[in-house]
């Protein structure tokens, strides 16, 4: 009664377009990035067909002038012209021959074919389904963290309403403003996942935005009024807003009369409204519930604020920042800047710990080795939707900067980091509204890979920044209450465990969704083996 037929009508479509193989293109944005050069690609190709095409199509306009003009000037005049043999001949031969060049040519075909030939070429480096879909959940995930209204963003902005005033949460230097076909697709990647508190919202701007088109139809949309109609009146439906529904699929009636789900689905909305009074519930919609985040409300008001939650959080006077040698003589002639952030769990901020040159160095040494970053699931790893990145290792002999920032780590936190009591680096890029929500850097399972080393824990965390970001992109601490921005060069160190060897709660962590920017970290995570003369334990098993 519903519109599952579309839905089932628009995925076979997809599949025979698409390649099957998944894509993870959005997961991080150094390949997004790379997608412009394949465009270009296709847009010289478009040229060229443009080009083709035009010319044919003057090929055809010079034959229909001659021919007009001959039926103009020559055969409107004297009869005897048609008793001239030449004129005779060439009649008989046009329409004998020419006529059937010009309407059966195959040169329509030709530049159709040498254009899909040119896409072909490019098609394994386009993005998936997967990614279509992925990118569309990011840009819902930026929505619901950072409290934007989706008419803002439809208009390129990023705005959220505070005491009944929209406020500009970023003004981004570029601003693209968003199709009615953008928030079908947007509205129906939700649809399909029965999320209506979001398909709500996103296909009412795209019935908004196609009737303001006049509900015309455009070659590279995927959806139509008609399509946006059918799938919010549902949305409404599922979500109790059974008046809404009713008018929508009216609505939608103009333009399909004789379309018999929609009818049979107006008749049991009359019904429905006739046993019960009508109600909006827009103000009661929720969004989805999520099955593995219990910290969300503080996850994303620590997102939003980009400071602590606690107003003495930072007051507190046994915070400080000084120059740090941490007694090493190599780094008394340039100590490093040292910033204490919290003092449970103990989190540091160290500025300008990396230079622009190393980080573009790490950056990209990591870039062929990046993949579709993983959480830990059971004794496996496997990807999850609540960490959207890719993630690349790089060993000690991989670069020479991978070298010196082990032996700088080394010098400023005391800790053996050589594998394998210090894992390798990891280099990571976050992607499209990419993130990691709360988690542990520490096993909390004896299964957990992270034993695989066989040198118990990880004791320790130092993160390095090696880019700024425009908005979003803080690293939150839930329990701890309080956030930082991404600093860029800069490097964040804190203990995962206590004294006694148990994991320490307060550190839950989070990397708050990319808003704007192109994020990059790398992790150097230290074991608790290797650590007995530099890091003991305390004599107070409570520690």
């Amino acid at each position: 009664m519903f519109p599952t037929g579309a839905l089932l009508t628009w995925s076979l479509l997809t599949v025979a377009v698409i390649p099957a193989s998944l894509g993870e293109m959005y997961t991080s944005l150094l390949n997004v990035k790379q997608a412009i050069s394949v465009e270009r690609k296709l847009i010289d190709y478009l040229r060229t067909y443009i080009d083709h095409e035009s010319q044919r199509l003057d090929d055809i306009k010079r034959f229909y002038a001659k021919v007009s003009d001959l039926h103009t000037e020559v055969y409107r005049g004297p009869a005897t012209a048609m008793a001239n043999p030449l004129v005779a001949f060439t009649l008989i031969k046009r329409m004998h021959s020419e006529w059937l060049n010009v309407v059966y040519s195959n040169e329509a075909q030709e530049n159709a074919q040498a254009l899909r030939s040119g896409y072909e070429e490019e098609e394994g480096d386009l993005p998936k389904l997967e990614d279509l879909q992925g990118a569309a959940k990011g840009l819902m995930r930026l929505q619901d963290v950072y409290a934007l209204q989706v008419a803002s963003l439809v208009r390129g902005r990023f705005q959220r309403v505070t005491n009944g005033n929209f406020i500009d949460v970023y003004l981004p230097a570029v601003s693209v403003p968003l199709s009615g076909d953008d928030c079908f697709l947007v509205g129906k990647v939700a649809y399909e996942q029965e999320d209506y508190y979001h398909s709500v919202q996103w296909l009412e701007e795209s019935v908004r935005l196609f009737r303001g088109t006049g509900g015309g139809w455009s070659p590279e949309n995927e959806g139509t009024l008609e399509d946006a109609l059918d799938h919010l009146a549902f949305s409404h439906f599922k979500t109790g807003n059974v008046s809404h529904a009713l008018s929508l699929s009216q609505e939608l009636l103009h333009y399909d009369p004789l379309n018999g789900r929609v009818l049979q689905n107006v008749e049991k909305y009359e019904k429905l409204l006739v046993s019960s009074p009508p109600k909006s519930i827009r103000d009661e919609l929720s969004r989805p519930t999520s099955t593995h985040l219990r910290t969300r409300d503080t996850y994303e008001m620590l997102c939003r604020t980009q400071g602590s939650q606690q107003p003495l959080q930072f007051e507190n006077p046994g915070l400080f920042c000084d120059y740090f040698t941490n007694g090493n003589p190599q780094l008394l002639l340039l100590p490093a800047r040292r910033e204490v952030l919290s003092l449970q769990p103990y989190v540091v901020l160290y500025h300008n710990f990396i230079t622009d040159k190393e980080a573009e160095d790490i950056k990209r040494t990591s870039h062929p080795g990046l993949k579709r970053s993983v959480v830990a699931a059971g004794e496996k790893q496997a990807t999850a939707e609540y960490r959207i990145s890719k993630s690349a290792w790089l060993k000690g002999s991989s670069h020479s900067t991978v070298g010196k920032l082990d032996n700088k780590i080394s010098m400023l936190t005391g800790l053996n980091v050589k594998h394998p009591y210090g894992e390798h680096l990891q280099v990571v890029n976050y992607g499209i509204g990419g993130h990691y929500e709360p988690h542990f850097d520490h096993a909390t399972s004896p299964s957990s890979p992270v034993f695989k080393l066989k040198t118990g824990n990880r004791v320790a965390t130092f993160m390095i920044y090696l880019s700024s970001v425009e908005a979003g992109g803080s690293t939150a601490f839930i329990y701890a209450n309080f956030s930082v921005p991404v600093v860029e060069n800069a490097a964040i160190f804190w203990w995962n465990l206590h004294r006694n060897g148990q994991g320490d709660a307060d550190t839950l962590h989070a990397g708050c969704p990319v808003l704007i920017g192109d994020k990059w970290v790398a992790n150097k995570w230290i074991h608790e083996h290797g650590q007995e003369f530099q890091h003991g334990c305390s004599l107070n098993p409570e520690e």
